[in-house]
């Protein structure tokens, strides 16, 4: 129940946000506008987006027959936490 109220909060307070970035010398680069102030702190978590692939792939068929797509959304909404 905790976990679902702390969802909750982060979604409703825009206090988190998944984005994807590329490392290009030593410096990692957003694909997308972060409209952030200037020297605004953030907490970055980082995800190897080609293991979690494998890890997907490993893994599809132990659970049944369950769409690719769901288990993406399942992981995505597990990051959040």
């Amino acid at each position: 129940m905790y976990i679902t109220v702390i969802r909750f909060i982060v979604r409703v307070c825009n206090l988190c946000r998944i984005i994807k970035v590329r490392y290009k010398n030593g410096v990692l680069v957003p694909e997308e506008p972060l409209n952030l102030q200037e020297g605004k702190e953030l907490l970055i978590k980082i995800i190897d987006v080609e293991e979690r692939r494998k890890i997907l792939e490993k893994y599809r068929g132990a659970l049944g027959c369950v769409d690719q797509k769901l288990i993406e959304e399942a992981i995505e909404e597990a990051e959040h936490i």
